[in-house]
């Protein structure tokens, strides 16, 4: 057996076997925040194994990606976007991932040569900003990525290249690298804009070095958003993350989607009802000023994004695309009738 946290609960071999799902791996800094948050109970289910894993139906792939990848690593699903896989490694694995199949293993989904992905996005000048994810693009070296925007920067119609990272939570200090300025600098001086997508899911994570180290990356030019996954046991009230919401606000944050969580397998014991879903994004914005009110309600599905809109009087849920592989479905409204426990698109019936 092994601690988790010291002075926790023991976890035990049994439930480490849960690795063969989601690699354990968390990091100091982050067992200490979780420690001193005061949401202990909350924050140990982002990371902690547990025996719901093996008994949490679903798919690894509920976004189609797969079927969107046009070159190793590389992902086109929406014309303006493209993804990169960077790297199969995180610096701390959240169990409720919905990139099991790569994540924490050897994965022959992510590229050893991005020349491949460089001819790929120079002959498709509708992709205007390129995502680096994986995995966590930032538990590469500083180099590695140096070398990473050698392919991406001379492709001039990219006007953002986006990072998308946990690391502001699990080991912010990696941000206080030397390297980094010069990194965001190229991307400025190459004409275009550099942003780093955060995944804070609870108030409990952002602590005093994240709040350090974005101030010190907005004053060299870095635009910030944040993700976030609605997560059961974790963030599912509508308290927590008003508050998460407004404190990235206030640090030039911009909340931008709170995902619905995906029927993942080995994750989807994660998955909270639309309804309640609902109830909480409309909990939310009562508590955020008209400013702060920056975030979409968002199901990542295999058709594209599905922002959730309301549950009617009807008792239909109503729903519009946000991003669709079809640009003449963005912007569409439909709806599907509501059913009790339903947690995905999939679970309404059509009619």
């Amino acid at each position: 057996m092994m601690n988790f946290i010291e002075g926790t609960r023991v976890v035990t071999e049994d439930e480490l076997q849960a690795n063969s799902i989601t690699r354990y791996h968390v990091t100091q800094f982050y067992r200490e925040q979780i420690a001193n948050s005061g949401y202990y109970n909350q924050l140990k289910n982002i990371v902690e194994p547990s025996f719901d894993e093996f008994d949490s139906p679903g798919n690894l792939d509920t976004s189609g990606e797969h079927d969107n990848t046009v070159v190793p690593g590389l992902q086109h699903k929406y014309a303006q976007t493209g993804l990169m896989l960077v790297t199969d490694r995180c610096a701390s694995y959240c169990r409720y991932c919905f990139r099991k199949r790569i994540v924490g293993k050897d994965s022959d989904e992510i590229p050893t040569d991005f020349a491949q992905i460089t001819q790929y996005i120079a002959a498709h000048p509708e992709m205007t900003n390129v995502l680096l994810s994986g995995g966590d693009p930032f538990v590469l070296s500083t180099a590695k990525l140096e070398k990473i925007l050698d392919h991406l920067l001379p492709i001039p119609h990219l006007d953002s290249i986006r990072f998308g990272t946990k690391l502001v939570a699990y080991e912010p200090r990696r941000f206080e690298d030397p390297a980094l300025p010069r990194l965001f600098q190229r991307i400025h001086e190459a004409g275009k804009a550099a942003v780093i997508v955060t995944h804070f899911d609870h108030i409990g994570e952002i602590s005093v070095d994240a709040e350090r180290n974005i101030r010190s990356l907005r004053a060299q030019g870095v635009q910030f958003l944040n993700q976030s996954v609605l997560l059961a046991k974790v963030n599912d009230d509508s308290k927590i993350l008003a508050a998460t919401f407004a404190k990235c606000h206030q640090l030039g944050v911009r909340p931008y989607y709170l995902f619905q969580g995906r029927p993942v397998k080995g994750a989807s014991h994660f998955q909270v009802p639309l309804r309640r879903g609902l109830e909480i994004a409309h909990g939310i914005n009562q508590r955020l000023s008209g400013i702060q009110k920056t975030f979409k309600y968002i199901m990542s599905h295999y058709t594209g994004k599905i922002e959730i809109l309301d549950l009617g009087a009807d008792g239909r849920v109503y729903m519009r695309y946000h991003q669709n592989k079809t640009p003449g479905k963005i912007g569409r409204i439909f709806s599907r009738p509501h059913q009790e426990g339903a947690c995905w698109l999939d679970d309404l019936p059509e009619g």
